[in-house]
């Protein structure tokens, strides 16, 4: 998110080549850009970028494919790890409720990353204040929410130029929508 790597993702964007209007069934072109992809956890926002472009111009098909994936290198310990492994199953449970395209649609993106980081308890006070950030415990977690929202927004080339307005049109359905929970996890 920004300059700062994430501790994991969902879903691994799959693209399908097409030449003159046809989609290129080459298994072998497809089994060596599969081994010579780069890592998930190495993948840049200049990556995804390249992918959108050929969407753009005609030379490829991208689909979004349910994987969860966590980078140990940005992980500081077992609590981050947890919660980001619920952010990324919160993303899970969106892609199998709704039928949902946030590589194209940033209101979609903007809901499930609110519902992402409001449920996982990245947006804990605790953790706020040792960040730095917490300036005040009046709808700290709000602010936190719509902050991370867009960050997570602003590294998706289609959405980065509006992060802030997508996140705001999204925030009060999505903030309020606490499934698969009956209620928000970290009230008691």
């Amino acid at each position: 998110c920004g300059d700062r790597m994430a501790g994991g993702g969902f879903g691994m964007v799959e693209e399908i080549s097409i030449e003159n209007g046809t989609v290129v069934r080459d298994e072998d072109a497809a089994a060596k850009r599969h081994r010579d992809a780069t890592p998930q956890c190495q993948r840049s926002t200049k990556d995804l970028q390249d992918q959108l472009q050929a969407q753009k111009d005609g030379k490829a098909q991208l689909k979004l494919l349910p994987e969860i994936f966590l980078c140990q290198q940005h992980l500081r310990n077992q609590k981050h790890a947890n919660q980001s492994m619920v952010h990324e199953l919160i993303h899970a449970v969106d892609m199998c409720r709704t039928k949902m395209d946030p590589l194209n649609n940033c209101v979609h993106m903007a809901c499930t990353e609110i519902r992402a980081e409001n449920l996982s308890g990245e947006c804990d006070w605790t953790r706020e204040i040792g960040s730095g950030r917490l300036k005040s415990f009046a709808k700290h977690g709000q602010a936190c929410v719509k902050r991370r929202a867009a960050l997570s927004l602003k590294a998706n080339p289609n959405c980065a130029e509006k992060a802030d307005e997508y996140v705001d049109a999204a925030f009060e359905r999505c903030y309020r929508d606490t499934f698969p929970f009956d209620r928000h996890p970290n009230l008691r």
